[in-house]
């Protein structure tokens, strides 16, 4: 299927490093080094070795494929999402030409929050919150479902899970996103498109994220 010329494109949003702070300073995200070793099943041990992995304050997400029935066809809502990690890919470690800019189209997502981490129950308040700063649908709590089960995405350097619902939402009641007051939120650009289409997307390159990938996918699982 051809790219649809009326879905907006990508907005042009770039990232600039203005200056390059001390990694060990607080932050965000937090290195952990440390010295660890391996016990093997006939009780060897490897050699010790140094290990790095990033961990941070709250660290679960929740990715929400919101979604609606027009004509006998599924559509899903995508919002352009700013990351500014993609900039500092290296060209040369890449066969295929970079973007030049820091957005992807992504399936909406959020942070758990601590006093939501406990329960699928507090994570669904997350999936409930996320869409509505980030899309614009003010949905009941009970109208979320799970999708899956949770997934840890880049298990060699962080342990982020993944929790995954699918709600269904009427196209007429989308307010304006409120956002969350992130630099990175500004001008983002919300779209939906069939379901069948975004997985061409995927397949074309044009979608990038893992997360969203996976969370449509299993969209398409509940048809079956």
């Amino acid at each position: 299927m051809a790219d649809d010329p009326s879905r907006p494109a990508l907005p042009d949003i770039c990232v600039d490093v203005l200056e390059a702070l001390d990694a060990a300073s607080p932050g965000f995200m937090a290195l952990l080094r440390r010295r660890l070793r391996v016990r093997y099943p006939d009780g060897s041990y490897s050699e010790p070795f140094v290990y790095d992995t990033a961990t941070r304050r709250l660290i679960d997400a929740a990715v929400i494929a919101a979604y609606y029935e027009r004509d006998g066809t599924k559509r899903v809502y995508l919002r352009s999402a700013v990351r500014p990690p993609i900039v500092d890919r290296d060209p040369a470690r890449s066969a295929v030409p970079e973007r030049g800019q820091a957005s992807l189209w992504e399936l909406p997502a959020g942070l758990v929050e601590l006093d939501e981490q406990s329960s699928r129950a507090g994570v669904a308040r997350t999936a409930q919150r996320e869409l509505l700063e980030e899309v614009g649908f003010d949905v009941e709590l009970q109208r979320f479902e799970p999708l899956g089960p949770s997934t840890f995405p880049a298990p060699g350097f962080i342990a982020e899970r993944h929790y995954f619902f699918a709600v269904r939402v009427d196209p007429a009641r989308r307010g304006d996103p409120c956002l969350d007051g992130s630099a990175l939120e500004r001008h983002g650009v919300v779209i939906d498109v069939p379901l069948d289409e975004a997985l061409d997307m995927c397949r074309r390159g044009e979608i990038e994220d893992e997360k969203t990938e996976l969370g449509l996918r299993r969209l398409q699982e509940l048809e079956a």
